[in-house]
């Protein structure tokens, strides 16, 4: 059964630094695409960030743009998000996916997903 599991979550005052981490227990880790999403109180689900299986390649949604990176290590199936200058709109759960093996970094669709760690930053 595969598991993702976050973690790295919990409370900081705005302008601090959070460091996600997201284990994955797929044997076929380098195959996938690995992707964080979050979700605030009362909102969708959003996607934040995607990295590509082996190229490095990365993607991020505009309002976290040079604040979050992404990061794979392959070789510990750990898909990291380094969020740096956090605001109280980065509030929210945050989940972390993979996407179904021998994808393209274009794509959209995740087959796993974690339980989420909760990020809660204070003004």
């Amino acid at each position: 059964q595969v598991q993702l599991v976050e973690s790295g979550g919990g409370l900081v005052q705005a302008g601090g630094s959070l460091r996600l981490s997201c284990a994955a227990s797929l044997r076929t880790f380098s195959l996938h695409v690995m992707g964080w999403f979050r979700q605030a109180p009362g909102k969708e689900r959003e996607f934040v960030a995607k990295i590509a299986r082996t190229s490095g390649t990365t993607y991020y949604t505009d309002s976290v743009k040079g604040r979050f990176t992404i990061s794979r290590d392959n070789a510990k199936n750990t898909v990291y998000l380094q969020m740096n200058s956090l605001k109280p709109e980065d509030t929210a759960v945050y989940y972390c996916a993979a996407s179904p093996p021998l994808s393209s970094v274009t794509t959209t669709s995740y087959a796993y997903w974690g339980q989420g760690t909760q990020v809660t930053v204070s003004s």
